[in-house]
């Protein structure tokens, strides 16, 4: 089975089903401390990510940005001092698909670069 790092995220459509419960807990048990949270009554994933100083967690955001145009998915990124939280939910369905698991798993590989 190919990791979701490794998968590649497809075009989400308006009308793409939510991830079901069983798909959801499969793909957050592969990824590393990310949880699902509940904003505004929207599912998202969302991590906090710790580092040495501001430019650090800037330069990491930054390198989500690039994933994020990659991928045509954007997350919503707060950037603070030693810090970065990332969430990533599917907008057009509100809530999650397989495409924000995807990315989570690619946004861990950033932080080990």
């Amino acid at each position: 089975m190919m990791s979701l790092s490794q998968q590649s995220c497809e075009a989400c459509r308006k009308d793409a089903p939510l991830a079901s419960k069983t798909e959801k807990q499969q793909w957050l048990n592969q990824l590393d401390n990310w949880q699902i949270v509940t904003v505004n009554g929207i599912e998202q994933l969302h991590k906090t990510y710790q580092f040495k100083n501001f430019v650090e967690a800037l330069a990491f955001t930054n390198h989500i940005g690039t994933l994020a145009e990659a991928n045509a998915h954007h997350p919503a990124i707060t950037t603070e001092w030693g810090k970065v939280s990332v969430c990533w939910w599917t907008h057009k369905i509100k809530g999650l698909h397989k495409n924000d698991f995807i990315c989570a798993a690619q946004t861990d590989e950033l932080s080990l670069n």
